[in-house]
């Protein structure tokens, strides 16, 4: 009998998922629910979630291959369809961004080809589109779904193993109040924002996918003769005005250029933090940092010496990272940087404490399900931030647009604080933001500070929290004197999930249920984000299936013979 396999949700990580089941040596019986009405697309990437000014973070040399390279595909495309999807042929390249939805045609062709694949090598494989799974109960042997088809009465159906590749959980409606956004997305959502002062929260890629949405609905980019990148505003919206904001008041910084795939560290290596997680000990932030300062040291004595680092602490290092940008006005800082990236680019050199920051931060990342409560917050509050920064660039695309739109004097950045208020009482549309002092009105504003970490209670399957199948994520506190002699448990958020990505069970009941959505694994996983993760966790969670799978099989071999 073919082991029945469910995946919930097709977006890149459900995709990923199904590309390493449908190489499995055994046969499975393999259905995908898909509540969007085109499987493969994902959130990230569907055309009707998403405005065409919305660009990728992610060039396509690092988007691991499917059935092929995004390069390839966009290569094989014909001219008409290049044209349709706004790139020229000559432009297509390893390093370069394209919009989010060009992403999703690519992964709805790979999406469909893995799927004839999978039905070559005999695998059955029903793709279930506009049928949202409503409910998880588990059983003792097994999973039960309940699945809800438009307006049709819920059904149930039951599986051997489920993943759960739910992605991003957004609101169906994010207008919550006339004018008051609490999501760029459905990027439809912001096509009445028009000829107003908007304000956006967040200055990162999700607070650039608002802007570039509300500004090419307000005017138009296009390169001057000079061939300068220039915005005009339409004749329509002469009170278009945005306003940016974040507690630094930074914007991003351009995608550097860097070897890919990434060099090992020459101090901080996965060994060396390896090392310190078998001590067994949670207080290890300190000598993490030390293995950190240690590899930028060596990567780059100069920048070492500019910020000194070898004065600075876990506390300390953030503020000599991010102190000349701090005092420097952020347009002038970016093209100042845009410029550098640039020239980097032409001349493919790569500035080398960037790169040691980038490549360490994974590795990092190896330790910080190990910490103990104090480190654990240390890290969130002072440390982990800097990696985010130098991973979380832009493309060189999105700089030059808000520039473009600065020049224009429609675009400005607001540094709010550690202190500030949203306002939308008492107004009939938008909102007012009050730092100190002064007070911000806007006619729209629009939280575009991106998704946070989601917990045991968000899980939108009512049984299956109810049964314990999902619980809360925990580290230790440090050790103290207790009754017991033992240390405590904390919770942190997120899900307590193995290294398989199967939740950790209170319960007797069935363990193959896999979660696989990111939110849910932010806290203990901090840096586990994009098209990368998704294809990581889709070969961990695959192999795993297949693993029981085979294991299930001997079992039965052993028992008839």
């Amino acid at each position: 009998m073919q082991s029945r396999i469910a995946i919930i949700g097709s977006g890149p990580t459900g995709l990923y998922t199904l590309k390493g089941l449908v190489e499995a040596d055994v046969p499975l019986n393999i259905t995908v629910f898909e509540a969007e009405a085109e499987a493969g697309k994902g959130m990230p990437y569907h055309p009707g979630l998403n405005d065409p000014a919305m660009l990728s973070n992610i060039p396509s040399i690092e988007i691991p291959a499917l059935t092929e390279t995004l390069v390839e595909w966009l290569s094989r495309q014909g001219d008409e369809d290049l044209e349709r999807l706004g790139i020229r042929r000559e432009a297509i390249d390893g390093r370069e961004f394209y919009p989010r939805v060009v992403l999703g045609e690519y992964m709805r062709d790979q999406f469909l080809r893995i799927v004839e694949r999978g039905l070559a090598n005999g695998h059955v494989i029903d793709v279930r589109e506009r049928q949202k799974v409503v409910d998880i109960t588990l059983q003792l042997h097994d999973v039960m779904l309940t699945v809800k088809a438009g307006e049709d009465e819920p059904v149930e159906a039951v599986f051997d193993h489920v993943v759960m590749a739910t992605g991003h959980n957004w609101p169906d409606k994010t207008e919550v109040k006339p004018g008051y956004f609490i999501s760029p997305w459905p990027a439809g959502e912001l096509a009445e924002v028009r000829n107003c002062r908007v304000g956006i929260l967040g200055t990162s890629l999700s607070g650039i996918d608002a802007l570039m949405t509300v500004a090419t609905g307000n005017g138009t980019f296009h390169y001057d003769a000079t061939g300068d990148l220039q915005f005009a505003p339409a004749a329509e919206s002469p009170a278009f005005h945005a306003t940016m904001m974040s507690r630094k008041g930074l914007l991003p910084e351009a995608d550097f250029y860097c070897p890919l795939p990434y060099r090992d560290p020459e101090v901080c290596t996965k060994e060396a933090v390896d090392a310190l997680i078998a001590t067994g000990r949670g207080d290890l932030l300190d000598e993490l940092f030390e293995l950190f300062r240690a590899e930028l040291m060596a990567a780059d004595p100069d920048y070492a010496a500019k910020i000194g680092l070898w004065r600075l602490t876990v506390e300390t290092f953030a503020d000599a990272y991010y102190a000349d940008r701090m005092e420097a006005d952020p347009f002038v800082w970016a093209a100042k940087n845009l410029a550098e990236t640039e020239q980097n680019r032409e001349r493919r050199y790569t500035v080398p404490w960037r790169y040691a920051i980038l490549i360490t931060h994974e590795i990092i990342a190896r330790a910080i399900p190990h910490l103990n409560e104090t480190d654990l917050k240390r890290f969130h509050k002072h440390f982990k931030n800097v990696f985010v920064d130098d991973y979380a660039t832009v493309p060189l695309m999105s700089i030059g647009r808000m520039l473009a739109l600065h020049r224009a004097g429609v675009l400005d950045i607001l540094r709010l604080g550690q202190d500030y208020e949203i306002v939308t009482e008492g107004r009939e549309r938008g909102a007012e933001i009050v730092v100190g002092d002064e007070t911000h009105a806007f006619d729209a504003l629009i939280d575009a500070t991106g998704q946070s970490a989601l917990s045991a209670t968000d899980m939108p399957f009512p049984t299956l929290v109810s049964q314990g199948g999902v619980k809360e994520a925990t580290t230790v506190k440090e050790r103290v004197v207790e009754p017991d002699d033992t240390a405590r448990q904390v919770r942190t958020g997120g899900i307590d999930v193995d290294d398989a990505y199967r939740p950790k069970l209170a319960t007797g009941l069935c363990n193959r249920l896999y979660c696989a959505a990111i939110p849910f694994l932010l806290h203990k996983q901090p840096f586990v984000q994009g098209i990368t993760s998704a294809a990581e966790i889709g070969e961990t969670v695959s192999e795993a299936i297949i693993d029981d799978i085979h294991a299930d099989r001997g079992g039965l071999l052993q028992k008839s013979a």
